[in-house]
């Protein structure tokens, strides 16, 4: 018998904000998070603008030399989500029911790229760090939080490029559907900021080249020209229905449905007609049991790159209709596209958009596409009664997710 999934723990750390309160203000209030970069110099580069983290000390100055920036957001983002459900292991979960799907698309790139430069630079591997290993494989962003909270039931690393934190939500929730297990953290985190990691981007075009804060991510835009790369974290604690019920948790919402596919097309562009996605969406209406009207609100992936939104545009209609006119909104322009944690934290605006009875706005588009026709609410959010939102992500290497979190009714 398949079981309901319930969340009962959120958290976040985003380029605006350190939490899901202060980041959903930030969206609230329309701010931007794109800056030029400080994590290194970009000097001679033809990218400068990125949505970092800002004022970032990890509370724990001993534990952060242990730990990349992608574990210390993953740590933080948990740890909110951890004390909002009041999940204790062994005092209200079996630790043998209680698992983790954390996951990341890059993981501990900026630990790597500064352990290659004391090897080469003093040409010796001697200085190379003993902890090297653990602070930079993905899978170590759930291991840390596994040993924090005595998670003991499966523990999974989940790489999918941008759609990771998507999947790292969406595979933990058919854990508890299908019995596995009782509670699950899922979610990702990422920290791509290392020279390497940019350029790598940086000269495949990805990335935008503007550098005007208000114009650097514009999704849907006509003059759209790339992506801004984003850091930062988001979870979710899971759980099933009886057992959050029991032990008498605050209900924030449900998960209703998940798709997952994959295009199968190009290393990183999406497919132009939107197929893969649009059976993504399809997928997850249909876990869901539900139609395409009833869902109230789409979170795009929305990237600001000429062929994601192109192509994501014509998946939607391809799942709900040339006519629709489902209401759908990129949050990429307030905290840029952040990669393995783009999904998740853009899952818990979709639950923050029921909690509020808001539709947060797609800020900078100021010059719509001509091939562009839905509904994108430009620069100003609305007001609405939602009961089922839609989160999509779409990922390098074809990788398509989608969720369904509805408003919880007991």
């Amino acid at each position: 018998m398949e079981k309901r999934v319930v969340i009962t723990g959120m958290g976040a750390v985003t380029p605006i904000g350190h939490s899901v309160e202060e980041t959903w203000q930030g969206i609230k209030d329309g701010a931007c998070g794109i800056a030029e970069i400080t994590h290194f110099d970009t000097t001679g580069e033809k990218c400068h603008m990125g949505a970092e983290v800002k004022d970032w000390v990890y509370p724990d100055k001993r534990a952060a030399k242990r730990l990349d920036l992608v574990n210390q957001y993953a740590n933080i983002a948990a740890k909110e989500a951890m004390e909002q459900s009041g999940i204790v292991s062994g005092e209200n979960v079996d630790p043998e029911r209680f698992g983790i799907i954390a996951a990341s698309g890059i993981g501990g790139v900026k630990t790597l790229e500064d352990q290659i430069v004391k090897a080469t630079v003093k040409d010796t591997t001697r200085f190379v760090s003993a902890l090297m290993v653990p602070m930079l494989i993905i899978n170590m962003v759930g291991g840390n939080l596994a040993i924090e909270y005595q998670a003991k039931n499966s523990c999974l690393g989940l790489a999918t490029a941008c759609a990771s934190g998507t999947h790292g939500i969406g595979e933990a929730y058919r854990m508890i559907k299908h019995g596995y297990a009782d509670v699950m953290i899922g979610g990702g985190a990422e920290a791509p900021f290392s020279k390497i990691c940019f350029a790598g981007f940086e000269n495949m075009t990805a990335t935008t080249v503007r550098t005007d804060p208000n114009r650097c991510s514009t999704p849907f835009d006509a003059e759209r020209d790339g992506f801004v790369m984003g850091e930062g974290a988001g979870f979710f604690v899971l759980e099933e229905y009886e057992h959050a019920k029991a032990r008498g948790a605050k209900i924030l919402g449900e998960i209703a449905g998940y798709g997952t596919t994959c295009d199968a097309y190009h290393i990183t562009a999406p497919e132009p007609s939107g197929d893969g996605a649009a059976r993504a969406m399809k997928m997850a209406l249909q876990d869901a049991g539900i139609a395409p009207e009833e869902i109230d609100y789409i979170n795009a992936h929305g990237t600001g790159t000429p062929l994601n939104d192109l192509s994501e545009t014509r998946a939607i209609k391809l799942a709900f209709g040339d006519e629709t006119k489902v209401p759908i909104s990129s949050t990429k322009g307030n905290i840029g596209h952040l990669l393995g944690a783009a999904g998740s934290v853009e899952a818990i605006f979709c639950l923050k958009a029921i909690e509020e009875g808001w539709i947060p706005p797609t800020i900078n588009l100021e010059k719509p596409d001509p091939e562009l026709t839905l509904d994108y609410v430009p620069n100003e959010g609305r007001k609405a009664d939602i009961t089922y939102t839609m989160s999509n992500s779409l990922g390098f290497g074809g990788h398509n997710g989608t969720l369904i979190i509805k408003k919880f009714v007991d």
